[in-house]
């Protein structure tokens, strides 16, 4: 069979392939409830161009995706975002975010699966949307940090109120942030590796 040109299976983009440097690489999942901006921070900081699975939203599910305070909100994550961030040269992270309506959640089984941790974005302005999927990271025992995101106009609330209001121990961090900034949500991913090493150190001092 002859093929054309245009037939040749082309390999990943140059700015695609993992840095030589790289030796280390590390699962991480971006979690929270409906539209707290889990796309939006996966997309900023890949340094490689984010898979996305958005779909434009429907009448069909207007009965079951709660859009109060995101009325404006057109689509969302039906199976998962994925990128890439190199946060040193040697340490890569891979980032899988979940979809955030409860009728998705039977994906989050193979979407954790050799997570060595996540990020849950909470929206200050609908902190009750968070209070399942953290109940859920506490129950497979995935370590966590929290990031509450910067929407205009959200309350900004101290550190232990969100802490009080989230029902979280004293450990967990939490971080102030805003998803569309690239610097802002390295920051966050910074902050979980940080965490991280304190617990293997804590676990090891055992």
């Amino acid at each position: 069979m002859d093929f054309s040109a245009s037939d040749t299976v082309r390999g990943p983009a140059d700015e695609d392939l993992l840095p030589d440097s790289a030796t280390a690489a590390v699962k991480v999942v971006v979690v929270g409830g409906f539209g707290v901006g889990k796309t939006t921070l996966v997309g900023a900081v890949s340094e490689i161009r984010p898979l996305t699975t958005e779909e434009t939203m429907t009448q069909a599910g207007a009965d079951v995706d709660d859009l109060a305070g995101i009325e404006r909100k057109s689509e969302t994550t039906v199976a998962m975002d994925f990128g890439r961030i190199s946060i040193s040269d040697e340490l890569v992270l891979y980032l899988f975010g979940t979809p955030g309506q409860e009728r998705f959640w039977f994906l989050w089984n193979g979407l954790f699966e050799g997570a060595l941790g996540a990020v849950v974005l909470v929206d200050t302005r609908r902190l009750e949307v968070s209070f399942d999927v953290i109940g859920r990271l506490e129950d497979r025992g995935v370590p966590f940090v929290v990031a509450a995101n910067a929407f205009p106009g959200a309350p900004a609330h101290p550190d232990e109120e969100l802490r009080l209001a989230l029902d979280l121990p004293p450990e967990v961090p939490i971080v102030a942030c805003d998803a569309r900034v690239r610097e802002s949500g390295r920051d966050v991913l910074l902050a979980l590796m940080h965490y991280l090493y304190d617990l293997a150190g804590s676990r090891a001092a055992r």
